[in-house]
């Protein structure tokens, strides 16, 4: 069944079970049965207003004091700077002592233990930056899997964004078909969001977006 014009707007048994998850209670089991049919989720409220609030404004501390850095392509010395994207990014360590990443961490570590509990991916350690995309800033279609170095196994995107629009930019657009052909979703990136996806198998980009986008990017990586 093909999608309507915006994500936001389908509705579906999935997608209301989703919207009805208590994220105080950590019940992954919506986005844990959407991994195992399909491999990927989209699931809104994955934290409170209340933390997406405190990780903004935290993200947009540190990039005002200039922690940030020009976002690169590949890994190691194989890494560039180039055209392919326009983000800034600071690295999270998993002991920041900042309050503002507390829920984000035991959100995502609660979503590590359950999908290696049901799914057997053997997760290990999370690898997360926050992201600032300036008016104007996008990412090109890309896997998020080094050529050398398939450690990264899934994908989770939590979004920091108030207010935001498809008006706005900044879509995610996601090819659900491993190919990378046929029709994307374009998902709207707002506030407390989770997009979480098999980090090998589905190709997507970032629309140019058209005001100040921010989100917390993180992978699991496997043994």
């Amino acid at each position: 069944m093909a999608p309507p014009e915006e994500l936001t707007h389908w509705v579906g048994l999935e997608w209301a079970i989703i919207t009805r998850m208590a994220t105080t209670d950590f019940n992954l089991t919506p986005i844990l049965d959407a991994l195992v049919e399909r491999g990927w989720c989209v699931a809104p409220d994955f934290l409170l207003v209340e933390a997406v609030a405190e990780l903004r404004t935290e993200c947009l501390a540190r990039h005002e004091a200039g922690a940030f850095h020009h976002a690169g392509v590949g890994s190691g010395s194989a890494q560039v700077i180039n055209e392919v994207r326009g983000d800034a990014i600071q690295w999270i360590e998993a002991d920041d002592p900042a309050p503002a990443l507390r829920a984000y961490l035991d959100a995502t570590e609660a979503l590590r233990q359950a999908v290696n509990r049901e799914l057997y991916l053997g997760l290990e350690q999370l690898e997360a930056h926050f992201a600032v995309y300036p008016h104007g800033a996008f990412y090109k279609k890309h896997l998020d899997r080094f050529r050398d170095d398939d450690r990264r196994s899934l994908t989770a995107i939590v979004y920091l964004n108030p207010d935001w629009s498809a008006e706005d930019g900044g879509l995610l657009r996601f090819w659900p078909d491993p190919t990378g052909e046929g029709e994307a979703l374009e998902i709207v990136p707002t506030g407390g969001t989770l997009v979480t996806f098999l980090a090998d198998r589905f190709w997507h980009e970032v629309t140019a977006a058209r005001r100040e986008r921010l989100a917390v990017t993180g992978w699991f990586k496997r043994r």
